[in-house]
């Protein structure tokens, strides 16, 4: 089974290209960045492509880009990507469009060698491959918006409830003000309330608050 990793470290993509050839896996390509990635994907069509999330230069978002493109271009070609943390946006961008033949693992689990080999291999089979924790965390997305925020947004935004301004926040929680700007920003972001002419989002969001 033919495999192209892209992985920036050059430690870890040593390791992993070691794990993945001891584990019957033939590594065609391994790259540190997205452009190159690309590239090998289109010179060796591999049966799988291994991404980081967060690869040069801006180590964001390049890895789950790159995932979509060759979703897109070699829908035959599976994916599985590689996070250090629960990206819950990037993981809900893959798995809206197909989950056949896509993974979503965290680096964590490759520690475990046996159980990463069967996930590729289930990946590269058509299957699908998600981390528990990343199982956990989207159903806690879908299900109650109120729980992606984090104990600070929350205390802003029962704050916001009671009526608080921005300034009323600051002296309430002893925080700078451009702190308190972004708790809320992070909270309009958190709920789904985008800017809008036609609805005031404070008050919205205080709905949803009121209504948990």
């Amino acid at each position: 089974m033919r495999v192209v990793l892209a992985e920036d470290s050059v430690l870890l993509r040593a390791g992993l290209t070691k794990l993945l050839t001891d584990g019957g896996f033939e590594v065609v390509a391994a790259v540190p960045d997205a452009d190159q990635l690309l590239a090998a994907v289109d010179a060796h069509r591999p049966d799988v492509v291994v991404i980081d999330v967060r690869m040069p230069p801006t180590f964001t978002d390049e890895g789950i880009r790159a995932a979509l493109v060759i979703r897109r271009q070699h829908p035959k070609i599976a994916v599985c990507v590689l996070s250090q943390y629960v990206e819950e946006r990037y993981a809900t961008d893959l798995l809206s469009v197909d989950t056949s033949g896509m993974g979503y693992l965290l680096k964590d689990r490759v520690a475990h060698v046996s159980d990463f080999l069967d996930a590729l291999r289930r990946v590269a089979a058509g299957g699908t491959a998600l981390d528990p924790e990343v199982i956990s965390q989207l159903l806690v997305r879908h299900d109650d918006p109120m729980r992606r925020l984090t104990p600070r947004e929350q205390d802003v935004l029962k704050l916001m409830a009671e009526g608080r301004s921005n300034g009323g926040i600051t002296e309430a929680l002893k925080v700078s003000h451009s702190a308190v700007e972004k708790y809320v920003s992070n909270i309009f972001a958190k709920l789904d309330l985008p800017p809008t002419d036609a609805d005031h989002r404070r008050v919205l969001a205080v709905l949803k608050y009121l209504g948990t």
